[in-house]
C-alpha cells in the first residue's frame, strides 16, 4: 500500500549518505541509474516512472534502474510488522502527486476503457518480510495530485507476519485466479486487496478484471476514473535484492458507449431526502436517495459533510465512512443500483457533541444532488 507522499520531481545529482544519488525528472534512463534520493524518480522506455518513494523511513534506501525495471540495492529502514511499510519502491504508468508518466493517457473514465492490460515479472528474495505488491489507483475525479479515493491491492507475494488493511472478506476468482479478499480504509482512503495463496512470480492479465470486481462490490462506479499502475515492494524488514525484472502496461481507450453509466461532474440527476432524529449525545439518520436521470445508477456514492461533532458509528443498507467532517456512503449487496425514477435507502447511527443540524449538501457519484 503506497501511503500520500509528494513526490519531488527535481533534476540533480547528490550526494546521500556517501551514496550517488541520481534523479532525472523526465527522458528515459540510457544505462543503469542509482536513485537514493527519498522521492528520486526517473523514466524508462519513455514510457513509465520508477520511484523510490521511501515514505515511512528516514534509513538509507537505493534502487538500482535499468531500462526494464528495477532492483533494491540498499534498504536498512525497519517496520513493525504490525504497522505500516518503510516504502514502496515502485514502476508506474499514469499519475502519482502530479509526476505522470510520458504520455499517458491517465486519468481515463473506467467507462472509456476497452482494454486495459499488463504483465509483471517479479525477482523475490528470502530473510526479508515485505510484499509484491501490484497497485490500481482510482478517484470519482480526474485527479493527478493527492490522494485517489479507492486503492486496489494485488498481493503477489507475501513473506512474514504482514496482513492487508482491514480484514478479509471472502475469496473470489479473478482473472482465473483464486484470491483471498481483504477490505478496510487506512486513514486517507478505501483498499480493497487481493492475496494470493502462494507466490506469483511473473502474470500477464487484465487490470479491468479487477476494476470490474471492485466496482460489483459497490465501492467504485463506471464514472470513476483509473489514475494510475503501480508494481513495486512494501518492505517492512530487509528487502536487498528484491526487483521488478519487467513491467508493461497499456490502457486503451473507446469503451462500449452503451455501458449504463452516471452522469458527469455538476449534472444534478438525483435528489437526496434526509431524516434525523437526535438526543442529548447521539442521532440517527434515514437517507434516501432518488435516482432522477434516464439511465441506471449501476453501483453508487453518496459523499456529503456532517457539521462539527457529529461521528458515524454504525451503518445498515450501505457503507458509510467518515474521515472529519467528510462522509463516504456506499450500496452493498442489493442495495447497489438504483433503477432510473427508483430510490436507494440507507441509514446510521452517530455520536453528538453539541447542537444538532443535519447535512446541507449531497453529491451521487460526483454529481451534485437536489435535497428533498
Amino acid at each position: 500500500m503506497r501511503r500520500p507522499v509528494p513526490i519531488l520531481a527535481a533534476a540533480a545529482t547528490l550526494l546521500v549518505a556517501g551514496s550517488l544519488a541520481v534523479l532525472t525528472a523526465a527522458g528515459p534512463a540510457q544505462a543503469d541509474v542509482q536513485i537514493c534520493e527519498q522521492y528520486g524518480s526517473t523514466t524508462i522506455q519513455g514510457r513509465y516512472v520508477v520511484q523510490n518513494n521511501r515514505w515511512g523511513t528516514t534509513a538509507q534506501q537505493c534502487i538500482n534502474v535499468t531500462d526494464n525495471g528495477f532492483s533494491i540495492t540498499q534498504q536498512q529502514g525497519s517496520s513493525p510488522t504490525n504497522g505500516a511499510p518503510v516504502s514502496y519502491p515502485s514502476v508506474f504508468l499514469g499519475c502519482h502527486y502530479n509526476n505522470c508518466s510520458p504520455g499517458t493517457n491517465l486519468p481515463i473514465q473506467v467507462s472509456q476503457i476497452s482494454s486495459a492490460s499488463s504483465s509483471i515479472s517479479y525477482n523475490y528474495v528470502s530473510g526479508a518480510t515485505y510484499n509484491a505488491s501490484y497497485d490500481i489507483w482510482l478517484d470519482p475525479t480526474p485527479k493527478r495530485t493527492g490522494v485517489n479515493q479507492m486503492e486496489i491491492m494485488i498481493w503477489f507475494n507475501r513473506q512474514g507476519p504482514i496482513q492487508p488493511i482491514g480484514s478479509p472478506v471472502g475469496t473470489a476468482t479473478v482473472g482465473g485466479r483464486t484470491w483471498e479478499v481483504w477490505q478496510g480504509n487506512n486513514g486517507g482512503n478505501n483498499v480493497v486487496s487481493y492475496v494470493a495463496p502462494s507466490a506469483i512470480a511473473s502474470w500477464s492479465f487484465s487490470v479491468l478484471d479487477f476494476i470490474n470486481d471492485v466496482r460489483d462490490r459497490g465501492a467504485i462506479t463506471n464514472s470513476w476514473y483509473l489514475t494510475s499502475i503501480q508494481a513495486g515492494f512494501e518492505p517492512w524488514q530487509g528487502g536487498t535484492g528484491l526487483g521488478v525484472n519487467s513491467f508493461s502496461a497499456s490502457v486503451n481507450g473507446g469503451g462500449n458507449p452503451g455501458q449504463p453509466s452516471n452522469p458527469p461532474p455538476g449534472t444534478a440527476a438525483c435528489r437526496v431526502g434526509y431524516t434525523a432524529n437526535s438526543w442529548n449525545n447521539g442521532f440517527t439518520a434515514s437517507v434516501t436517495v432518488t435516482n432522477t436521470g434516464s439511465s441506471p445508477v449501476n453501483g453508487w456514492t453518496l459523499t456529503y459533510n456532517l457539521p462539527s461533532g457529529q461521528q458515524v458509528t454504525s451503518s445498515w443498507n450501505a457503507t458509510v465512512t467518515q474521515s472529519g467532517s467528510a462522509v463516504t456512503a456506499r450500496g452493498t449487496g442489493q442495495n447497489t443500483a438504483i433503477p432510473a425514477g427508483g430510490t436507494a435507502s440507507f441509514g446510521y447511527q452517530g455520536s453528538l457533541s453539541g447542537t444538532y443540524s443535519s447535512p446541507t449538501s449531497f453529491s451521487l457519484n460526483g454529481s451534485a444532488c437536489t435535497r428533498a
